[in-house]
Parts: C-alpha cells; structure tokens; sequence
C-alpha cells in the first residue's frame, strides 16, 4: 500500500492510545493489590510484619531485637557479629536443624538460626525471651549470651562454636 493510500492517524488518536496504555497499565497494578488485602483480612492468613516488640519480623529486625535485649542484659556482641555468625551457620534460617554432627549423632541436634543445643540454650536461656529454640530472637540471645561467657563475645567466633 502507498504512503498516500494509508488511513492518517491523529494526534488525539495516539493521546488516547497512550491514556489506554497508562490506566491499563494502573489497573493491573491495583487489582493484585486489592486482591491481595481483602484475601488476607478474610481468611486471617497473613503473617506478621513485625515481632512483638516492633521489630521487622525477618533476619535484620531478630537481630536488633536481640541487640536490644543484650544491651539491657549488658550482653556484649555487634549486629556484624552476629549476623556474620548466623549466616555461617543456619543461612538464616530459623528452623534450621543439623541433624549429622556429633551433637546429633549423642541425641541432641543443634538447632535454630544459631545452631545451639537444647542444654546449651536452657543453661544459657535470656529472661524475657521465649523458652522456644526456634524462636529467633530467644536463639540469638541465648547464643550471644553462651559467646559471651566462652569466648568474650559473639564478635569473637569465626567457626563452630
């Protein structure tokens, strides 16, 4: 087909195509949001964004809570420390479990982000943290807490502790 022969397009033809374009476009961003709000608030399945006591509910808020509650416990260690440790050890997770070591094969695995026994945890357990091992924050604490009295601080382990 020529030039000539060609339908014409206007400039108000290609404004409404670009308005088209940019509400499609607002309108698929929205609808997941909507979507994702009302599922949540009528099944009552969404996970907390933060812990208990404020913190963000993921590796860097357990870490500072943790820091906070040693402050108060005059529990010395950094969040580099920690941190440092914690991915060396459990990648950052807190359900993590060794179940083929020699605490595992003698019956008690070490267990958590930190990767600490159940005696090692009850002996050196944090008041005002949760009795459970998998709880992060209570692992943390209880780990730092063993570091500390061991090694002088958490700051101070660069392999199994």
């Amino acid at each position: 087909m020529s030039a000539a022969a060609q339908p014409r397009r206007t400039r108000n033809s290609r404004l409404v195509r670009a308005l088209v374009a940019a509400g499609t476009g607002a309108a698929v961003i929205a609808l997941p949001l909507i979507g994702a709000t009302g599922a949540s608030a009528a099944t009552g399945t969404s996970t907390p964004s933060t812990t208990l006591a404020g913190y963000p509910n993921n590796l860097d808020g357990w870490i500072r809570e943790s820091l906070a509650i040693m402050a108060e416990k005059h529990i010395p260690g950094t969040y580099n420390g920690i941190h440092r440790n914690i991915i060396r050890e459990s990648s950052g997770n807190p359900s993590a479990i060794n179940l083929w070591d020699s605490n595992a094969a003698k019956g008690i695995p070490s267990k958590g982000l930190l990767q600490v026994i159940d005696p090692t945890f009850n002996t050196y357990h944090v008041a005002g943290t949760s009795f459970d091992i998998y709880d992060p924050v209570a692992n943390i604490t209880a780990a730092c807490n063993y570091a500390a009295a061991r090694y002088g601080s958490i700051d101070n382990v660069f392999g199994a502790y």
